[in-house]
């Protein structure tokens, strides 16, 4: 019997973010599987819909044959907890973070989203989620009983070994979209204090998701005199990406709260040691001994780490070798997708 499912999106799966880059890879690997998986466009004014989006959204839902599963990203269902509950076939949540733990949310907004959205997971008839740290949040703020709940974690490609930078000069790597939540203030505050060090830094991400956010980043870059030293060249490519991972020294990423954090896995894929922080699900992806983290928003504690690192050959060996071994133990994209699709079918 073939096995059918809708997954919806709220805009275009080629959005550069690690959510998006989820999806997408999620569903190819549910087709390689045998499941013929119909993609539902929700639109892109998600998670703050005008009320003509929530309505083409509906629309796009209701459209869905009765009875199929449907898989609905939680940027968009938090938003849609009324449509939710009218839909004609199961529903699946997949959670990557909750919404109202976005970054530089005001407390009515984070409020707003936190009951919409425990609204919208209570339609559903299974929630997936990319960590155990968001499952637990799921379970403990929202109210999803843990045996609705599957962790199915973001696989891991195998691809090479980061050979760092040629120059001497330690390359240091962060990869993220210029919001709040990835915590580039943080980061530039902490290098500023190293400007006697030799480094340069990459921030690789979506520079057009919140202008506001990249007009005080750059601002601050120029105030701190760092602009020779600090490459911001946007969303870049597949290629781009791994090109700069293969000539990174460290990873650095000083984030207030990440759902899974698919751009710290992929530096441990790399042999890439990882400066980060303690939020949400990173301390479950980096064991201590492939990173140096830090609590959210110490910018002093950031400084100390990647000062450490950045004059520490040693250091770096040592972390690189861990990150390695930490990078064994992930998923594989085939397994995440095989509990992906025991989700689905336990819908049914």
């Amino acid at each position: 019997m073939v096995k059918r499912a809708a997954f919806a999106v709220p805009g275009s799966l080629e959005t550069p973010t690690g959510g998006y880059a989820y999806d997408k890879r999620i569903i190819a690997e549910l087709e390689r599987s045998g499941w013929q998986i119909a993609l539902v466009d929700l639109g892109e004014e998600f998670p703050w819909p005008s009320e003509s989006a929530r309505s083409r959204a509906r629309a796009q839902l209701m459209s869905v044959p009765t009875g199929w599963p449907v898989v609905v990203d939680g940027l968009a269902l938090g938003a849609l907890p009324d449509v939710a509950s009218e839909l004609g076939g199961p529903l699946l949540a997949l959670v990557h973070h909750p919404l109202a733990l976005e970054w530089g949310l005001s407390p009515e907004q984070a409020d707003m989203l936190r009951r919409s959205e425990r609204l919208a997971l209570a339609c559903a008839r299974g929630v997936v989620v990319t960590s155990p740290a968001t499952a637990r949040i799921v379970a403990s703020d929202y109210s999803v009983p843990m045996e609705r709940i599957t962790v199915a974690r973001p696989g891991n490609d195998p691809v090479p070994r980061a050979q760092g930078s040629r120059s001497g000069v330690p390359h240091l790597l962060s990869v993220g979209a210029v919001v709040p939540r990835k915590g580039f203030d943080v980061l530039i505050g902490a290098l500023a204090a190293l400007a006697r060090l030799e480094w340069r830094l990459t921030i690789a991400g979506d520079l057009t998701r919140d202008p506001d956010s990249v007009a005080r980043l750059r601002s601050s870059i120029v105030r701190h005199g760092l602009t020779r030293r600090i490459e911001m060249p946007g969303a870049v490519s597949s290629a781009q990406l791994a090109a700069l991972y293969a000539g990174a020294d460290l990873f650095v990423l000083a984030s207030w709260f990440e759902g899974y954090g698919m751009a710290y896995a992929e530096a441990l894929a790399h042999g890439i040691p990882v400066i980060g922080t303690k939020a949400g699900a990173i301390p479950d992806t980096i064991p201590h001994e492939a990173g140096l983290l830090v609590d959210a928003g110490d910018v002093a504690a950031l400084a100390d780490a990647l000062r450490r690192a950045i004059i520490d050959k040693a250091l770096r060996r040592r972390l690189s070798e861990a990150a390695l071994a930490a990078a064994r133990q992930l998923p594989t994209w085939p397994q995440s997708a095989r509990l992906f699709a025991d989700a689905l079918e336990a819908l049914t």
